[in-house]
């Protein structure tokens, strides 16, 4: 008598056949473009059920739509996994993921047939065979944000949802000077938040500048990986130094002391933007975490 088949679970997607197709299983690299606006950041979630709803809309995430769309159009499960978990209101040009497939959808079409089942808020920029052992996690090396600061009396009225308004007075000589001593290997436990759930909070910063790009100030970070909202207190940090708050010695004073009080506030979302990240060979790095690094 054939034993029943294990019945897959309803929130699970089928996974891939490979006894039925013949052709391989390949890894891709998806590189994505979102206004975070809309998001409650990439990580998916699932909302726990309960006696008033037991059946609770899942949470939109850049995560959860781009899977959906892939296993719409591939018909089979897909895990896709992400390379930063981005949070709610932060963009991305060049947020990476990758997840296996035996598609034979062409490589030329392949970017305009995910993006035909994603709404208007996210892109697929780039789709690229990688190999097997190739982890967007892990195997990224370098990683580059940009937070944009709309620096004048008038409100962004077109730009908002992309920039944090500050009105006041600023002196960029300071700032950048503060942002100079970022840059190497230091233990960046105060300019974490809490919670930030990382064994180790050494990090190595190989670039930090703010530059005056009217009616903008812009301060762009780049850096081996970053901690829990690091690039947002950074831009804090710099910000108040900026008003003249801080002196500029306040970075190795953060450092020294790893004291998240002493550096500068948490500024919002939505001025902040994951550039791009850039790869070593795959496979070198530690095997991914079941969920990627909260930037």
């Amino acid at each position: 008598m054939t034993a029943p088949m294990a019945e897959q679970p309803a929130d699970q997607p089928a996974p891939l056949d490979h006894a039925s197709d013949p052709l391989p299983v390949q890894r891709y690299k998806l590189t994505l473009a979102y206004d975070g606006s809309a998001f409650h950041g990439w990580q998916k979630q699932r909302p726990v059920p309960t006696a008033e709803d037991p059946s609770p809309t899942p949470v939109r995430t850049v995560g959860g739509v781009v899977e959906d769309a892939l296993q719409r159009l591939l018909r089979h499960g897909v895990r896709l996994v992400g390379a930063s978990r981005t949070d709610a209101g932060v963009h991305a040009q060049g947020q990476v993921a990758h997840f296996d497939s035996d598609t034979a959808i062409p490589l030329d079409r392949f970017p305009h047939a995910i993006n035909s089942r994603l709404p208007d808020d996210v892109e697929v920029v780039r789709v690229e065979p990688v190999a097997a052992e190739f982890d967007a996690i892990s195997d990224a090396v370098r990683k580059q944000y940009r937070y944009r600061v709309f620096h004048t009396p008038r409100r962004p009225l077109h730009r908002r949802n992309f920039v944090w308004h500050c009105w006041t007075d600023l002196n960029l000589a300071a700032m950048s000077d503060a942002a100079g001593r970022l840059i190497g290997t230091h233990d960046f436990a105060g300019f974490a938040a809490a919670g930030h759930g990382r064994s180790s909070t050494v990090r190595t910063i190989f670039r930090c500048e703010v530059e005056h790009q009217s009616p903008e100030v812009v301060i762009v970070v780049e850096g081996s990986g970053f901690l829990y909202n690091m690039v947002r207190i950074i831009a804090g940090t710099l910000i108040e130094v900026g008003r003249g708050r801080f002196d500029s010695d306040v970075v190795e004073r953060v450092i020294r002391t790893g004291e998240r009080r002493e550096a500068g506030p948490t500024l919002p979302a939505q001025g902040l933007s994951l550039e791009w990240i850039e790869y070593g060979p795959p496979g070198t790095g530690r095997p991914s975490s079941p969920q990627p690094p909260r930037d």
